[in-house]
């Protein structure tokens, strides 16, 4: 989504509807491939003297990589996103305007950005995901498994031969 700065700035009419779908290209985050069928973005630009703002509202589905089960699921984003930019180096003091080189800009990158932060830390199929055996791998959202769970702390193993060795 390419926007250019001249175009608005010289025009009578200094705002512009956007209206884009798009897919995206495959992301990389923490390791994990993120990818999504389509990216919706709506909202306009703006140009007041020397600054563009875009607001926009994007919308998509990400297929995520669940952090327990290691299944894949669909995370909903329907997110907001104002940003300002500007040519002026005059103006860039200000930490909430991007300085742009150049003519125009593409926002496609401010949108993928945008898309990264809303991702949460710890990503979860669902909320009491019971996640994978420790000893089996078996999936314990799809069916429960006949392993032993007798977690000890290793350092406290010695500990529980002692208690083991006493008759009740």
């Amino acid at each position: 989504m390419i926007i250019e700065f001249r175009e608005l700035m010289s025009k009578k009419e200094r705002k512009r509807e956007i209206n884009v779908t798009y897919d995206l290209k495959p992301l990389y985050f923490d390791g994990e491939k993120i990818t999504a069928e389509a990216v919706e973005v709506v909202g306009e630009v703006k140009s007041t003297e020397e600054i563009l703002t875009v607001n926009a509202s994007v919308k998509t589905e990400l297929k995520l990589c669940c952090s327990r089960c290691l299944g894949t699921f669909i995370y909903p984003i329907d997110i907001d996103i104002e940003e300002r930019f500007t040519m002026d180096k005059e103006l860039i003091e200000d930490e909430q305007i991007i300085f742009v080189e150049g003519d125009s800009i593409d926002i496609t990158e401010i949108v993928e950005n945008s898309i990264i932060s809303t991702l949460p830390i710890k990503r979860l199929c669902k909320n009491d995901c019971n996640g994978l055996c420790h000893q089996c791998g078996k999936n314990l959202n799809e069916d429960s498994c006949q392993c032993t769970t007798n977690d000890v702390d290793l350092r406290l193993a010695k500990l529980q031969e002692l208690f083991a060795n006493e008759e009740v």
